[in-house]
């Protein structure tokens, strides 16, 4: 009996691709004063490279750029607090989130999130969406000290929740630190497909978050 869906952040409730698309954008533009030399295109794809789906924290990627670019009149330190600042405000969505988030509840679902990040940020990522009424427990690695695909972080987020590993099913985008982490606890392992990865071991793969409840459904009858 499945009693609790556990989701990861970005890549899967948060659009994280077009989300960066979107601040890196309007951040340039903001900041052209000191980014005019360089043209957006490259000040875009140069970001998107180095940030590498997310798994490169920005201090490193704002202290590469300011390398890179010859930026000379604001630091990297001032682009990284742009970027802790502002990033909330263009926060994107996948589609029918919340529509599946309502569908889960209305089922009696518990619903929880697991990700890896900068608490604070990310909390203020999750409230930008307008999710966080939804969830019975938000777990964040900075928070927590561990960080996925530690099997603890999985375990303690079932133990907020009150069930066991088993009775939980995870959703995530990436195939070793959500999908097969969340297996290996024993929670059924849900991937939402996307052009990284190919050939994925899940129990189940989503392309739209309306599949879950039909998922979940099907797993409980």
């Amino acid at each position: 009996m499945i009693k609790a869906v556990l989701f990861d952040l970005d890549g899967t409730l948060l659009d994280r691709d077009a989300s960066v698309l979107k601040f890196i954008d309007k951040q340039y533009e903001k900041l052209i004063r000191y980014v005019g030399h360089i043209s957006k295109e490259k000040y875009i794809s140069s970001f998107i490279e180095l940030d590498c789906h997310g798994y490169v924290w920005k201090d490193k990627v704002y202290q590469r750029m300011v390398e890179e670019f010859r930026i000379i009149d604001i630091t990297w330190k001032g682009l990284l607090e742009d970027y802790l600042e502002h990033f909330k405000n263009n926060c994107v969505s996948f589609p029918n989130l919340i529509k599946t988030l309502e569908m889960l509840k209305k089922k009696s679902i518990k619903l929880g999130i697991i990700t890896n990040g900068r608490g604070q940020f990310q909390l203020d990522n999750i409230m930008a969406l307008s999710i966080e009424k939804y969830f019975d427990t938000i777990v964040v690695s900075e928070w927590e000290g561990l960080k996925k695909p530690d099997a603890r972080i999985f375990e303690r987020a079932a133990v907020k929740l009150n069930i066991k590993t088993n009775e939980c099913a995870f959703v995530g985008d990436h195939p070793a630190n959500d999908v097969k982490a969340a297996q290996n606890v024993g929670m059924i392992g849900i991937w939402k497909e996307n052009d990284q990865w190919k050939n994925i071991n899940a129990d189940y793969i989503i392309n739209d978050l309306t599949e879950i409840p039909i998922i979940i459904e099907k797993l409980n009858t």
